[in-house]
């Protein structure tokens, strides 16, 4: 049987990885898929240093159009990144009947909806593994794995780069900007880093686990977004002496009123599998009603535990490429029909347990003033400590661990506690989960 032909659009970082992979393991990959996978052309900006690397058998293209235009190309493989560009390319690539396999989390996140709408009509498939988790294979656990389960809740570290620099900063004891320099050196962190500390590219992974998970329309516009560059290194310190660490997490429940979507820095108990996942290192915990708890842990980027994915993706379309459209497993998990518009909640109502920790001066009565005022919001504390000054200092840390409570009444406790003269700086709130 003739190989499937497939079309690069990039060759970087999982460009390359994936061409590298997919040359050496081709006789494996071969056995898997049940016929050959070949690249038949690349589209780069760089010609002359393409070629380098894919040698002669190989068409290099500067025009990504003319390769997503070929008609012996059966697969198009956008690893270029983007969005305006990637969707129009993959959007033609659509449109000619071609298979789709995209590692662009940022573009599904955005315009997934309109994506795969456009590939039910057509009957053919985007298939996206490596937009989330990298090589960890959360996508086809949560569309095939787990197919037979009413998930309830998803909580991920998705995004290596700050679960590198939280870890750094604890066992280092450094502030949060010299530890950026340093991912950056190391290259897990890009020059521009905004989208991985601030929590975007977590939200972006999120979004798509979301509609997986409960068969809801992607909507990235719901996801409440926090990151990490405002955290200091005391508070994974005071974390750490109550038993928890801080890590940058995604979440998604599906509650009776509607489906919460969040990334923000977390207090996770120590005993958690979750709260040990060091380094540039993801993991994903799923919670199904007939499975309990499962945790999916691995490389969350890299050229080759990515190219993994993207290549699993290549070997799962050669087997059902030619399968009637209406039989393979949908592209959201849940038939096209059956996606429901659940209501996305407002962070506003969002219950958790909360740390709070609140600079104060040192003298009689604050910590009854604070405690009176939680106790009007409803707001019931679980722990409570008080730094000593110190030496020759005046003013010092209170940290307060509450029991679950409502994130409105909080913001709310938290304004008037801000407003006493004993208060010296505003308070640092954290939020809480114990994920069991």
């Amino acid at each position: 049987m003739n190989p499937i032909k497939i079309g690069l659009l990039g060759l970087g970082t999982v460009g390359r990885g994936t061409f590298d992979v997919l040359r050496r393991n081709q006789e494996e990959i071969r056995r898997r898929a049940g016929r050959g996978i070949e690249v038949a052309a690349v589209a780069v900006r760089d010609v002359v240093k393409a070629r380098a690397i894919v040698g002669s058998q190989v068409e290099v293209m500067s025009r990504p159009e003319a390769l997503v235009c070929r008609p012996d190309i059966d697969i198009v493989v956008e690893v270029m990144g983007g969005l305006d560009l990637a969707r129009r390319l993959v959007l033609e690539a659509i449109a000619r009947g071609k298979h789709v396999v995209t590692a662009n989390k940022a573009l599904l996140a955005m315009h997934g909806n309109e994506i795969f709408a456009a590939a039910h009509q057509q009957g053919v498939m985007v298939a996206f593994e490596a937009a989330v988790a990298g090589g960890i294979p959360i996508i086809k656990a949560l569309r095939e794995g787990l197919s037979a389960n009413r998930i309830e809740w998803i909580a991920g570290i998705i995004n290596g780069t700050s679960n590198f620099i939280l870890s750094q900063m604890r066992d280092q004891g450094l502030p949060f900007a010299q530890v950026l320099a340093q991912a950056q050196a190391l290259g897990y962190a890009e020059a521009d880093p905004t989208f991985d500390i601030e929590g975007v590219d977590a939200a972006h992974k999120l979004t798509l686990l979301s509609s997986i998970a409960f068969g809801v329309p992607i909507t990235f516009a719901a996801a409440h977004v926090e990151g990490i560059s405002g955290l200091a290194s005391e508070d994974l310190a005071y974390a750490e002496q109550l038993g928890y660490r801080i890590k940058l997490l995604g979440i998604t429940k599906r509650k009776a009123q509607g489906v919460e979507l969040r990334v923000h820095p977390t207090l996770v108990p120590k005993q958690r599998l979750l709260a040990n996942v060091e380094g540039a290192m993801n993991a994903v915990l799923v919670k199904g009603d007939a499975v309990g708890l499962t945790l999916y842990y691995g490389a969350g980027a890299g050229a080759e535990p990515t190219a993994s994915a993207v290549i699993a993706d290549l070997v799962d379309v050669v087997r059902t490429h030619t399968a009637d459209p209406e039989h393979r497993v949908p592209h959201l998990a849940f038939q096209p029909d059956a996606i429901e518009n659940l209501p996305w909640l407002s962070m506003d109502d969002t219950v958790t347990a909360y740390y709070f920790r609140i600079r104060v001066a040192d003298q009689p009565g604050v910590l009854a003033d604070i405690a009176h005022i939680l106790a009007q919001g409803n707001i019931s504390i679980n722990a409570m400590s008080q730094r000593e000054p110190a030496q020759g200092q005046n003013q010092t840390d209170i940290i307060i661990l509450t029991h679950a409570a409502v994130e409105r009444d909080v913001r709310m406790a938290i304004e008037r506690i801000e407003q006493l003269p004993t208060v010296l700086s505003p308070v640092i709130r954290l939020r809480q989960e114990d994920l069991n």
